[in-house]
């Protein structure tokens, strides 16, 4: 059995999290026992603009999670000044595949996971990102190295997702996720 989690905080940014959520999701018409968790340091996390989302798991979860994938918001930047918040997360990117969604990056270069690594982030936490000695490239939307990945732009989180969907699993359930989302005319018939 699989797991993928998403970690939330307060004043995450919704579509990063449900995005990525629908998306994986769509594996399980694959793989009927794959778990997609949202997980969090809170029973109920809200969300920037406003949806009170009750987790479905606790940080701990991220340490046996075969994908760990970072939200973004202003809550990120308030997590990573948290010493107990990252305490909680014992990750190994050896064995997990790990995701950032823009300043999600500042949760896992907090974390030492990019060190000597180039990142992306959204543009408003370049400096930031920066600040940890990561070399930020501004003009991709998404950056990967080995098992770790970095998007910047919310839609960048469908090209994030998909690399994370193949290195799981393959590029054919990539590809098939991936054209499940996509207009009318540029994808296939949803697999619902």
């Amino acid at each position: 059995m699989k797991k993928a989690v998403i970690v939330a905080f307060d004043k995450f940014t919704d579509i990063d999290v449900f995005l990525a959520w629908d998306l994986l999701n769509r594996v399980r018409h694959r793989d009927k026992e794959f778990v997609v968790k949202i997980v969090g340091s809170a029973p109920v996390h809200k969300s920037v603009c406003g949806i009170d989302l009750t987790m479905q798991g606790g940080l701990e979860e991220c340490k046996d999670a075969d994908l760990v994938f970072f939200s973004s918001g202003p809550g990120a930047r308030m997590v990573i000044k948290d010493e107990a918040w990252l305490g909680q997360l014992k990750l190994n990117p050896s064995k997990q595949i790990l995701c950032s969604m823009c300043s999600g990056a500042l949760i896992l270069a907090a974390l030492g996971h990019l060190k000597g690594l180039s990142a992306t982030t959204y543009p408003t936490a370049f400096e930031a990102l920066r600040n940890y000695g990561v070399e930020v490239l501004e003009d991709k939307h998404l950056v990967t190295h080995g098992n770790i990945g970095t998007a910047a732009g919310c839609l960048a989180a469908v090209d994030l997702t998909g690399w994370a969907i193949e290195k799981m699993y393959s590029a054919k359930i990539r590809e098939d996720v991936i054209a499940s989302v996509l207009p009318v005319g540029q994808g296939q018939v949803c697999m619902y």
